[in-house]
């Protein structure tokens, strides 16, 4: 009995806290303090206040939007032809300055941004440009590419023969007064480039060896070191186009590999069989030993990347160097391109010819002779054919 009232009077007394619980909360309702009032004075705006800020947000942003786009499109500005002066010592923030003051954009910030994703630093050279109000921003960074531009007499014109190496084209450009040998080779050491083929974690002028594209550029004289090597990387990033990075990507190598093949086939051949050269190189890249290879290229044109001040033939004992570009030594591909490949030669690392040649050797005639099997190339070279007897 005793039990059963003491679970009697358990039970009353939860029923009592509840019923308290219960009236202590609608008391505190009243009095302003429940949750239902605090969310109630959470409430940001009533509903239609809500809608009105939206609907004026919405109109402010379309109507800046609207300001942003005519800007960019050139739609209804008044009509201005002018002309402007880029120079060595402008940058993408002088050059807005220099069209919004023409009255060719009127937001320069906004061209600035534009122009850092369309890669108008790299773009736009220095020259004298006549542009006008009916181009967009894509137009007026197109115009001031430097090869559409008047150059004054400050000014010089260099043509960068393929196959030259970083330490050739830096001196070419010294002694044609673009700046400094020491300069210049000091921006291909530190300078930043913004590319992801680039390692700019690097102090070796290497890291630029295969992407200073060969070909017929104008530079102030005494450019900015930095100026002056990024046009040329601009330039191989623009031969590089989408098509030709489609093929890299299809063929299993990357693009630093497809880069340094065409660095090998531009320094082994100044004929037509660039494509001919390039199937011996993958070939025997891909030789496990059955044709004698075993994977080494032996390409005596890296070795002598390692060995700058060479002179005359190589020996067996240059042969013995230890050096990674020394190919005679190291299976594969050398570290890094050898040279500037010219696009020939890209062409042909990414659409070398179906063949079974694993050797070849230089001919009186001045062409390459290719071999399937190790004996037909010792025939060959131990011919009166061959152009090293």
């Amino acid at each position: 009995m005793s039990e059963y009232n003491n679970q009697e009077t358990a039970n009353w007394d939860a029923n009592q806290v509840r019923r308290d619980s219960v009236r202590q909360s609608q008391a505190e309702e009243k009095a302003g303090r429940g949750p239902h009032r605090r969310r109630r004075r959470r409430r940001f705006l009533s509903g239609w206040k809500y809608v009105l800020f939206v609907l004026l947000t919405s109109v402010l942003v379309a109507g800046v939007g609207w300001l942003l786009i005519n800007d960019f499109c050139a739609f209804s500005k008044a009509d201005v032809t002018t002309t402007i002066q880029v120079t060595a010592d402008d940058n993408l923030k002088s050059i807005a300055g220099k069209l919004h003051d023409a009255g060719l954009i009127q937001y320069k910030w906004f061209f600035r941004f534009f122009g850092g994703i369309a890669g108008a630093n790299d773009k736009i050279g220095i020259g004298s440009y006549e542009l006008n109000s009916e181009m967009d921003y894509m137009a007026l960074i197109n115009a001031m590419h430097n090869s559409s531009g008047g150059m004054n007499t400050d000014t010089v014109r260099i043509t960068i023969p393929e196959g030259y190496t970083v330490k050739q084209i830096i001196a070419l450009l010294a002694k044609n007064g673009v700046n400094t040998e020491a300069n210049l080779t000091q921006a291909a050491q530190t300078g930043t480039f913004s590319y992801d083929f680039i390692d700019n974690s690097s102090n070796d002028i290497s890291r630029l060896e295969g992407y200073l594209f060969p070909d017929t550029y104008d530079f102030y004289v005494n450019e900015k070191p930095e100026s002056a090597l990024r046009r040329l990387i601009s330039n191989f990033t623009t031969k590089m186009d989408d098509d030709m990075m489609a093929q890299v990507e299809a063929s299993g190598h990357s693009l630093k590999e497809i880069v340094t093949v065409a660095s090998l086939i531009e320094k082994e051949t100044a004929g037509s069989d660039q494509k001919t050269i390039a199937s011996v190189i993958y070939n025997r890249m891909a030789d496990t030993g059955s044709h004698g290879t075993y994977g080494m290229l032996q390409v005596d044109a890296s070795l002598l990347y390692a060995l700058p001040d060479h002179a005359g033939a190589i020996t067996n004992d240059d042969k013995k160097v230890d050096s990674k570009y020394n190919l005679y030594k190291y299976k594969g591909l050398p570290p890094t391109p050898i040279a500037n490949p010219g696009l020939t030669s890209l062409e042909a690392a990414l659409e070398p010819e179906s063949t079974d040649y694993y050797f070849y050797a230089l001919g009186k005639d001045g062409t390459h002779h290719f071999s399937s099997t190790l004996k037909e190339h010792n025939d060959f070279i131990n011919s009166d054919q061959y152009a090293g007897n």
